[in-house]
């Protein structure tokens, strides 16, 4: 299990700093056509379409890299004050209701990709953006939080079995400096 851990960590940090890249080119971008309507009168064609597109990147690809540093919000009003087995029972089953609710998303997402794909959509714009590749980023991004839930149940319930408190989330080395 360990193994598949230290697996899903690599790729979950290799979509997030993909999504970082995302990021990066959607703000070029969006700065670029700001100044070309604004000084030049003259947008960047395309702009919004592949804006959007990275959107699904810049979100979906954060999710499971996100759950791994357990950097999801929650609300810990009655969290902090439960012991060691409590605790765990509370991130079982706040983690099974996040796998049902993403198992259904991808379920409804794969159709969806599917149809795009064998469509070929695309934009309507200006420039023909194709669409079918967020689709399909939605679903790798959702696919990765899926095994990383899965892997956190089993972990919670092993947890509350042996009444050990919460670990530690993982330090993603080269990002923090320490090593």
């Amino acid at each position: 299990m360990q193994r598949l851990s230290n697996i899903l960590q690599k790729l979950a940090l290799v979509l997030v700093l993909l999504g970082a890249v995302g990021m990066m080119s959607s703000m070029l971008l969006g700065t670029a056509d700001v100044v070309g309507t604004q000084f030049l009168g003259a947008p960047v064609p395309g702009a919004l379409e592949i804006t959007e597109s990275t959107m699904v990147l810049i979100v979906f690809g954060a999710l499971a890299y996100a759950q791994m540093q357990r950097a999801h919000i929650r609300v810990e009003i009655l969290y902090g004050h439960v012991g060691p087995r409590a605790k765990a029972f509370i991130d079982a089953v706040t983690h099974a209701v996040a796998l049902v609710f993403f198992a259904l998303l991808a379920w409804q997402g794969i159709g969806e990709a599917l149809y795009s794909w064998e469509i070929r959509e695309s934009t309507l714009g200006y420039i023909r953006f194709p669409l079918y590749p967020a689709r399909w980023l939605l679903l790798l991004g959702t696919a990765l939080l899926l095994l990383r839930l899965a892997l956190d149940v089993i972990s919670d319930l092993a947890r509350m079995w042996r009444g050990e408190p919460p670990a530690a989330p993982p330090v993603a080395h080269g990002l923090t400096g320490v090593e």
